[in-house]
């Protein structure tokens, strides 16, 4: 109600009007004990239409007469062709009604039918916008503070205007549980969405081009309506303005669900349960279990029995299912503007920066499988890959006394599968992955103003965010909010260090214990392979490399997801003991520690692989060991490459796999097991599942649901990126996985979980700066994939400088990168049992990799002049590639404008249109003034008149 304080003259006549006690607030008057009082002393302040010309008449707040009252069993009428057929005694709700009055029969004959998908109260008018639920425990003492609590909380609720119609627990399948149904008229939400600053169309777009209907079919454009969000100007809602905004003739069609349920949740926020000014909000009710479930309803069943062709959608979530959350439409674009005003924006933005994310994945998932087609083109001209093959070169036993000297020629497979990761065409694809990243980035900031935009979440973090109902409970000292003034709760500085301390010291032990799980892993590849070597079975002998290779990958996937469950907990205690003050401020707390510890934990193994297997070994003569028994693990003849890929394969893929699963399977038997306690669906009437209790079944969206679903996606972005030259097909995998993910994520939020309030994001917040980090980190990383886990700078050096043939053939160079050693130089712990070779002689001479001096040179094992200009090559690499990308990474983001021009014309449109909806609304105000001022100055000379 406006403030009409600055217009009224006080004068001696008292008037009082009565009107019914409906909890409806009043700016003036005084309230008695029975009707309540309103009284004027002077002129009676104008009226909406007198001020406002264009603002309504607001219809009274609150459930008109008496307070609706819970239904009880007495109140129910039932059929006596149904009445106990389920054998237990129970009315079917296909036949319970409610008494009169609030929520009966518009036919007005006193009874209800109730309908099991219905969302609108009893009178079938006023549209359900959120439920509460709770149970009652009669003989616990506590339920009586708790009962106190609902019905102050309630009464608050009401005189905020909001209306509210109850369901006994008798009327429900359980028979325990209660529920509220919550219903925000139309004023109502007028008011907070001016408050709120809610943004509300003003005009159409008229800058945009006309479709001429000329374009080319597309297979992936979605064949549905689409709103009129996007084509539209918005502005700030102001009441005194109403008339300029785009009202519908259904008003209560103003204002969509998420509008609605956002506007609600944030009366429920405010509202107390005690006279304690901190006693406040529905998150605090929940926690200490006055109510066990808050939620806005989902808009009906997702799946409907006649086909969609012949009768069209039956709500926006039988529409999301099946154009959206169907594996079948994995083809099609996702429908952002549904999702946005189904589930609000902050959804609506994670899954249209997962759609970015994947349809950018498509280029490098080419690009990869080419690079990995042209390595296996070009094997048959791969001359290392030759040379290895028919070569009768006897190697260096692999391990100590039980390995026997094997022939170079084993590896041939091996040099095989190494050239087709391990080509030219791998630094190539390195730099576009590179530079991709930079693209992707770049590009999704345009993308993101221009959603932002169209959404009107410009700004949105720009508002002052309250601190959360956890701060303000534990939290004793206060000050005085520099912003609004107000008191409130404040963790000092000398109270937040040892927080901060102890959360550091925790997390820096748990990192610590993914380092010992990954060192266990390497102890594992160094005694299982002496194992394998040592195996009497040649299956397993001659593939001891490959078998642990494989299964110390298997352990590490298995050690980490085991990690990963433990430190969420020690996570959420960490930052739950923090104390953050704002939601914001707890996300990025717990997004900070939570990606910290799974980065260490999934990328530690990979790069142990990368950069230091086989760093520690030593040569043969002179091998390092650990614990005086066992030799550090080492690359083959072909390098560690192979082994890295493996490593990432399968913990990328089964990581992937694990986690749809989980999406999938786990919300099911949630679902179930929650279902369970219920009546036996076949023996009580489909009409007694209401709306409402189908969902307060579902699984309840985690506050921080979105969390997992971005790290899982993050951490696939370093898997693509950091070590892309390992794994070209890291794109494909990703690319195949994120179309499941975003329908598994899709089926998951439309069918196994309740709907969630709808919040708002004004964009993906600080995986932005993660995302961002991780691209530069990687243009480093495949640097020195590249440099020293590859063999290309090696080959590059042989081509040009130790070639017979320089710049023109590799022949060579396998003979070349082998080193000689006198098997009589061996370590007593190192000699072989079996001194007979491949070829059924006894071994003098036995050969490794390295660029050493050959047995009888005045430097016999040191490091030869050819080692050195490979090791100067390799750093030479790493400095030039790493300048250069960055230089063209730079260049681009400069290039690549933030904001899309077209938006710039858009954003001063509808400030234009804004500025002059103002004004002309002053000119309303004006000219209501002037004849207010005129109705005041003959109501005066009436009243003096009359005097004399």
């Amino acid at each position: 109600m406006a403030d009409y304080s600055m217009y009224i003259h006080f004068y001696k006549q008292e008037q009082c009007v009565t009107v019914a006690k409906s909890g409806q607030r009043f700016a003036d008057g005084v309230m008695q004990n029975g009707d309540y009082c309103v009284g004027f002393e002077g002129i009676a302040p104008p009226s909406s239409d007198q001020l406002y010309p264009e603002v309504p008449e607001p219809s009274p707040a609150g459930t008109p007469g008496e307070v609706p009252q819970p239904a009880t069993p007495n109140d129910v009428q039932v059929s006596e062709d149904t009445e106990g057929q389920n054998g237990r005694g129970r009315k079917p709700s296909s036949d319970m009604v409610a008494p009169g009055g609030v929520g009966s029969d518009p036919a007005g004959n006193g009874l209800y039918k109730q309908n099991k998908d219905t969302l609108f109260f009893r009178d079938n008018k006023r549209r359900i916008d959120y439920v509460l639920a709770y149970e009652k425990n009669d003989d616990s003492k506590s339920e009586e503070k708790k009962q106190q609590k609902r019905e102050c909380y309630e009464e608050n609720l009401r005189y905020e205007g909001l209306e509210l119609e109850y369901e006994d627990r008798e009327l429900s399948q359980d028979g325990k549980t209660f529920y509220v149904k919550i219903h925000a008229p139309f004023d109502v939400l007028c008011k907070y969405a001016e408050l709120l600053c809610i943004k509300m169309p003003i005009a159409y777009n008229d800058l945009e081009e006309e479709d001429d209907g000329r374009q080319c079919p597309n297979p992936m454009r979605l064949e549905i309506e689409e709103d009129d969000d996007r084509d539209v100007f918005t502005a700030p809602f102001m009441r005194n303005r109403m008339k300029k905004f785009m009202i519908p003739q259904k008003k209560e069609e103003f204002f969509h669900h998420a509008v609605r349920s956002r506007i609600v949740y944030t009366i429920l926020e405010r509202c107390r349960y005690e006279d304690d000014k901190r006693k406040i909000g529905i998150k605090k009710m929940l926690n200490n279990g006055s109510y066990s479930a808050a939620y806005p309803l989902h808009d009906g069943p997702y799946k409907s029995e006649h086909s969609k062709l012949t009768h069209g959608y039956k709500n926006d979530r039988h529409l999301l299912f099946e154009e959206w959350a169907r594996l079948g439409k994995w083809y099609k674009y996702q429908p952002l503007d549904k999702i946005r005003q189904y589930f609000g924006e902050k959804i609506g933005l994670y899954f249209a920066w997962l759609g970015f994310y994947t349809n950018t994945l498509i280029a490098p998932a080419i690009v990869g499988f080419i690079c990995i087609l042209y390595g296996a083109i070009s094997l048959g001209q791969d001359l290392t890959s030759q040379e290895i093959c028919g070569s009768n070169i006897t190697m260096c036993p692999l391990c100590d006394q039980r390995c026997k000297y094997w022939p170079l020629d084993n590896q041939c497979r091996y040099s095989q599968a190494s050239h087709v990761i391990d080509n030219p065409a791998t630094v190539f694809f390195a730099i576009f992955m590179a530079l991709w990243a930079t693209m992707f980035l770049e590009f999704w900031k345009r993308k993101q103003a221009v959603i932002s935009y169209d959404w009107d979440l410009v700004g949105f973090e720009d508002e002052e965010e309250r601190p959360r109902p956890e701060f303000e409970s534990k939290v004793s000292t206060h000050r005085i909010n520099p912003v609004n003034k107000l008191e409130e709760a404040f963790l000092p500085f000398y109270n937040k260090v040892p927080r901060l301390i102890w959360a550091g010291l925790v997390v820096l032990f748990m990192v610590t214990l993914v380092l010992a799980a990954v060192f266990a892993v390497i102890v594992y590849r160094i005694v299982i392979v002496v194992v394998f070597y040592r195996s009497d079975l040649g299956l397993i002998s001659e593939r001891a490399k490959l078998a642990t290779s494989a299964t110390a990958a298997l352990l590490n996937l298995v050690a980490i997801m085991i990690l990963n469950k433990m430190y969420e907990r020690v996570c959420y205690w960490l930052t739950d003991m923090e104390l953050p003050r704002t939601q914001t401020e707890y996300e990025d707390s717990f997004t900070f520690k939570m990606f910290l510890f799974q980065s260490v934990n999934y990328y530690a193994s990979i790069f142990y692989i990368a950069f230091f297997k086989g760093s520690f070994v030593g040569r043969p003569g002179d091998y390092n060991y650990f614990l005086n028994e066992y030799r550090p693990d080492e690359c083959d003849v072909g390098g560690c490459l192979i082994d890295l890929c493996l490593q990432l394969a399968i913990i990328m893929v089964g990581k992937q796999a694990y986690n749809n699963f989980m999406e999938l399977i786990f919300p099911k038997l949630k679902n179930w097991w929650s279902r369970r306690g219920n009546v036996d669906q076949d023996a009580v009437p489909s009409q007694a599942y209401t709306r409402w209790e189908q969902d307060c079944d579902l699984v309840p969206v985690p506050i921080m649901a979105l969390f997992p679903e971005y790290l899982e996606m993050v951490i696939q972005f370093g898997f693509v990126t950091l070590f892309v030259a390992a794994f070209p097909l890291a794109p494909l995998f990703a690319l195949i996985n994120n179309i499941l993910e975003i329908r598994l994520d899709a089926y998951k939020f439309v069918t196994q979980y309740r709907r969630p309030m709808a919040a708002r994001a004004q964009d993906i917040g600080v995986w932005y700066n993660i995302l961002d980090v991780l691209a530069k980190i990687a243009v480093v990383s495949n640097a020195f994939v590249i440099g020293y886990t590859s063999n290309f700078i090696p080959r590059l050096v042989y081509l040009y400088g130790y070639s017979p043939e320089p710049g023109v053939s590799m022949r060579g160079y396998v003979e070349d990168s082998l080193a000689y050693f006198n098997v009589s130089d061996f370590q007593t712990l190192s000699i072989p049992d079996d001194k007979i070779g491949p070829d059924g002689n006894n071994v003098t001479i036995c050969r490794y990799q390295a660029y050493r001096h050959p047995p009888g040179h005045p430097n016999e094992y040191e490091y030869t002049l050819h080692f050195w200009h490979t090791f100067a090559a390799r750093f030479v690499f790493i400095v030039l590639f790493e300048h250069i990308v960055f230089l063209i990474k730079n260049i681009l983001a400069y290039l690549i404008p933030d904001v899309p021009h077209d938006l710039h014309d858009l954003i001063k449109r509808e400030q234009y249109l804004t500025t002059e909806m103002f004004f002309s609304n002053e000119k309303d105000l004006q000219q209501s003034m002037d004849q207010l001022h005129h109705d005041t100055d003959g109501t005066r000379h009436r009243h003096a008149h009359h005097h004399e």
